[in-house]
């Protein structure tokens, strides 16, 4: 597996994941919108994103060296969690939803208080461990060049969440759509896919 693969497999996992209807989503939208420090807060998620992942990543590589039968319990578990999380996502392709920003008019809040609340939605949601640190991480954690898995896996964040600060007022109203989703996860559902396969394959090699 050559460097160009390990990215691509960060870049595909993380979009997955972060794609997802959920609070931080919704809230990073609603900022945008209002154009309420909206940068800022987009900064502080993926700063967020590349820590928790890094850690995830380069944490569980040095356990899985120590413990070599780890290897092979990580990468089923990983197989396991991407074609779960693939169901899912086409499970979730087949309801109504949409991400709803809940932007009504208030008034302006201070830097400080947007960005501590940034903080709190995003390293308060117990999700945000399992998803950046243990499964990000135990997938990473396989890959021939790991470094190039985070990065593949920050630029998924930093894609995702400048595309929500700088284009929202055009996103709105297409993330507003069920139909909208349903692409989106019918893409997650294959993404998912096509990483659990890079994981399957050198078994069968």
């Amino acid at each position: 597996m050559n460097y160009y693969s390990s990215y691509l497999n960060g870049l595909l996992v993380a979009l997955g994941l972060i794609m997802a209807i959920g609070a931080q989503n919704a809230f990073v939208l609603a900022q945008s919108l209002r154009r309420e420090h909206h940068v800022s807060v987009a900064l502080v998620c993926m700063t967020c994103d590349a820590i928790l992942i890094t850690a995830g990543v380069f944490g569980l590589a040095a356990l899985l060296q120590q413990y070599p039968l780890a290897m092979e319990v990580t990468r089923w578990g990983g197989v396991l969690f991407l074609v779960g999380y693939s169901l899912l996502a086409l499970r979730r392709a087949f309801a109504d939803q949409s991400l709803v920003a809940g932007a009504a008019e208030r008034p302006l809040r201070a830097r400080r208080a947007v960005l501590l609340t940034t903080l709190a939605i995003t390293l308060l949601n117990p999700h945000v461990y399992l998803d950046t640190m243990v499964l990000i991480g135990s997938i990473g954690a396989q890959q021939s060049w790991p470094v190039w898995f985070v990065a593949g896996a920050a630029s998924a964040s930093i894609l995702w969440f400048f595309s929500l600060a700088l284009g929202a007022a055009r996103l709105a109203p297409m993330l507003q759509r069920p139909i909208t989703w349903r692409i989106i996860d019918l893409l997650v559902a294959v993404m998912m896919l096509k990483v659990a396969w890079t994981l399957v394959s050198p078994v069968f090699a």
